[in-house]
């Protein structure tokens, strides 16, 4: 009886270890297959970066876009191996295609017109950068304030032609937009003929800047005000030079969008834009804070009406061939 007891000890134990080797084995093999990944489950696919497609896939869903870019100057990118565009005009702004032409969601592709404008200025002046028109961009006023590119030039409108407003009419509508206190100051009795499309807002502005940074002002003759492109007789070089010519704006006397003044003066009366400068100080010498150009002391009687028309005798303001006081 004892050695029987011993025996079925004996194997209740080996019973026991064996159960437990068989819980160890399982164990280890769930958590070989919690590490390495069951068969049948495979590891997810990475993120592939979006690919270019080519415009032709562009076109099976914006057909009509498709149609209008096709008159447009951008088309050119088309066949353009320069710049490594051929086929992928499209993409050249829009960014590559491929997550967008399996997604269909907006938000798997580049829209310029939704880019702020930093973002959107960036994209245009990848190819815009270094040209003639763009030379101030960077440092315009229209950058300063916000405006991109996409503000003023619509690449899918009009079949092509919202792209540059090419007609005065157009362009002066386009500007009025934004500028509606300059456009009101067109209603003044004398103006230039901007209102009635003899002329247009880019004869006078760079859109984009340029070397005058105030005001965005073409230039005449290398750096001059673009003034003189129109009115060169006012030019010179002169004899007997009237220093703020050269070294003022034309606007310091005149208001080239409209005044009250037949000369378009910035006052009403010649004799107040004169005083500005030529001020009638008492005294021997000039004062500490004299304005500049004053004639000290007064030469004539201001309460006069014989001198409250300077241009009677000073004729040539803008400067004299022949006499040091301008009067011819």
């Amino acid at each position: 009886m004892l050695l029987m007891s011993r025996r079925a000890r004996l194997q209740a134990a080996l019973l026991l270890l064996a159960a437990l080797a068989a819980i160890i084995s399982a164990s280890d093999l769930r958590g070989a297959q919690e590490q390495h990944g069951s068969p049948a489950q495979s590891a997810p696919a990475p993120n592939k970066p979006a690919e270019y497609v080519g415009s032709s896939t562009c076109q099976g869903c914006h057909e009509d876009i498709f149609k209008t870019f096709q008159t447009s100057p951008h088309e050119k990118l088309e066949t353009d191996k320069k710049r490594e565009w051929e086929t992928k005009a499209c993409e050249s702004c829009h960014g590559p295609g491929s997550r967008h032409a399996e997604s269909l969601s907006a938000a798997d592709i580049i829209q310029p017109a939704k880019l702020k404008p930093a973002a959107n200025d960036k994209l245009c002046l990848t190819c815009h950068l270094n040209q003639p028109t763009h030379a101030g961009r960077l440092n315009s006023s229209h950058v300063r304030n916000q405006v991109s590119c996409s503000s003023c030039h619509f690449i899918h409108k009009d079949n092509g032609n919202g792209l540059v407003a090419r007609k005065l009419a157009d362009i002066n509508v386009q500007c009025a937009k934004c500028h509606t206190d300059v456009w009101t100051s067109f209603r003044r009795p004398f103006k230039h003929p901007v209102p009635e499309g003899a002329m247009s807002c880019v004869d006078c502005h760079n859109p984009h800047g340029g070397v005058i940074a105030r005001g965005m002002l073409q230039t005449a003759n290398a750096n001059e005000p673009g003034c003189f492109k129109c009115h060169g007789d006012k030019r010179g070089p002169f004899v007997f030079e009237h220093a703020p010519v050269k070294t003022e704006p034309c606007s310091t006397c005149h208001e080239p969008h409209g005044s009250a003044n037949p000369w378009m003066l910035t006052r009403a009366q010649v004799r107040f834009v004169c005083l500005e400068c030529h001020a009638s100080l008492p005294g021997p010498t000039l004062a500490a804070n004299a304005t500049l150009g004053s004639i000290p002391p007064a030469l004539h009687d201001l309460r006069s009406p014989r001198f409250q028309q300077c241009t009677l005798c000073h004729q040539k303001v803008h400067g004299s061939y022949v006499d040091r006081d301008l009067f011819k």
